[in-house]
């Protein structure tokens, strides 16, 4: 197997390393059940990861009358800012991005989240001087999965896909990496299982950053693999 040192490390936030997925499910939850599209909180818990378009889509189906979308999601966004103080940043989230800096690694938080919510997250996180770049979600045109938030964030950095990897929490940024060629490193702490993660392309499974961070290491962070991103699935805690 190749392996080669990448340059930097593109970061999911929302579920990878901030606490959010299940806010994020009630959120959604609440905002159709007020506009009258009641929804069972598994099925919005699976789609979470998707932007709010393919989300709607997935959970209500395309035909669906869109007359109400913006209403929708308008009310998620206001509840969910309304837990904004309260965001808490899943275990040793900024340790990592810090070792990942010391490491001569560029950290890229690569997330579609709306510009209110990109601003909470990072104070949550509170590494914002080891961060080299951001995204939101007016920097792509689609989202996840989708590659297009991940192709902003590589020009924005300037970084190549051939030379990163991506930390994401759910099957829809391992899609959406595997779009790019790019390894993603799957962490359970969003609420998607090993295997799910795994079965759709991740080439290493966590169950939260702080678990990375202990395998830094040895994992794909630091020693990229190029011939085959499906082979040698890591399965550390």
């Amino acid at each position: 197997m190749a392996a080669a040192r990448p340059e930097g490390v593109l970061f999911d936030v929302d579920g990878t390393l901030v606490d959010t997925t299940y806010l994020h499910t009630v959120a959604w939850w609440e905002a159709l059940r007020r506009c009258g599209h009641p929804v069972p909180m598994a099925l919005i818990h699976r789609s979470i990861g998707m932007g709010s378009d393919r989300l709607l889509d997935h959970l209500l189906g395309p035909e669906r009358d869109r007359t109400e979308d913006d209403r929708v999601r308008d009310v998620h966004d206001s509840l969910f800012l309304g837990y904004a103080e309260r965001l808490t940043p899943l275990p040793h989230a900024a340790d990592l991005l810090r070792a990942c800096a010391e490491r001569g690694l560029r950290v890229v938080l690569a997330t579609s989240a709306a510009e209110q919510e990109v601003r909470a997250l990072r104070a949550a996180l509170d590494a914002d001087d080891v961060v080299d770049t951001v995204t939101s979600s007016a920097d792509a045109r689609r989202s996840k999965p989708a590659p297009d938030i991940l192709v902003a964030a590589l020009e924005q950095s300037g970084l190549a896909a051939g030379r990163v990897v991506f930390v994401g929490d759910s099957v829809w940024d391992v899609a959406a990496a595997g779009r790019l060629g790019i390894p993603c490193i799957g962490l359970t702490c969003g609420g998607t299982g090993r295997a799910e993660l795994a079965g759709a392309g991740a080439v290493e499974v966590y169950d939260d950053p702080g678990a990375l961070l202990a395998n830094l290491t040895d994992s794909s962070v630091l020693h990229r693999r190029h011939d085959d991103i499906d082979a040698d699935l890591n399965m550390k805690a």
